[in-house]
């Protein structure tokens, strides 16, 4: 029985999004309000968190991921590649009330420190973008796609419990180098198939 396998910089980037949005919303809604340390300390205060956070993210685990992708394997013939919409559903689904609480603490920090939250939410949105294009450079270096068994990735991609990423060339899955989606393709092929044409 072949084995579900998702892209591992798709599922770095997919959080992204959810965190950047909601961030800068509830940055925007805390502006609002003037807070304990009024609106301006907590600006500079948000954008400073922003430009920490992010790097932190960013800069979290890279050893892990470049020992992982140095000692990846070739995918056998009976797996199936996860779609990328697939791979963003369940990781959403998974975390939604982690993204609700999130988006709640940042709003309600704001009545101490105006937007300050939200700002750093935000930061790690981009931070968690910014390393998906990092990866996606490890992945054009190597002329490979790196995937992970999706049973191994539950918490993420980089994750103690994970021995190991398997490749397939560039063209397989839905997914460029990075995890953006590929443009003016329909959803990626799965199953064997796809992995022999990418070879």
């Amino acid at each position: 029985m072949g084995r579900a396998l998702a892209r591992v910089a798709v599922i770095v980037r997919a959080p992204a999004a959810w965190l950047w949005w909601p961030g800068l919303l509830s940055a925007a809604v805390g502006a609002l309000v003037p807070g304990l340390t009024g609106r301006r300390i907590g600006l500079l205060a948000g954008a400073g968190l922003f430009l920490i956070v992010a790097g932190a993210v960013f800069l979290a685990r890279r050893g892990r991921y470049r020992e992982l992708a140095r000692g990846a394997s070739r995918a056998g013939k009976a797996v199936f590649l996860q779609d990328r919409r697939v791979t963003v559903r369940n990781w959403r689904r998974a975390r939604r009330w982690w993204l609700l609480a999130a988006f709640l603490a940042a709003v309600g920090s704001s009545f101490a420190v105006p937007a300050a939250g939200g700002l750093a939410l935000a930061g790690a949105g981009a931070g968690l973008w910014a390393k998906a294009l990092w990866i996606g450079g490890l992945e054009r270096d190597a002329e490979t796609l790196f995937w992970v068994r999706a049973e191994w990735a539950r918490s993420a991609p980089a994750a103690k419990p994970v021995p190991g990423y398997l490749t397939t060339g560039l063209a397989a899955g839905d997914a460029l180098p990075g995890g953006a989606r590929r443009r003016g393709r329909g959803p990626g092929r799965t199953g064997g198939a796809a992995v022999s044409a990418a070879r």
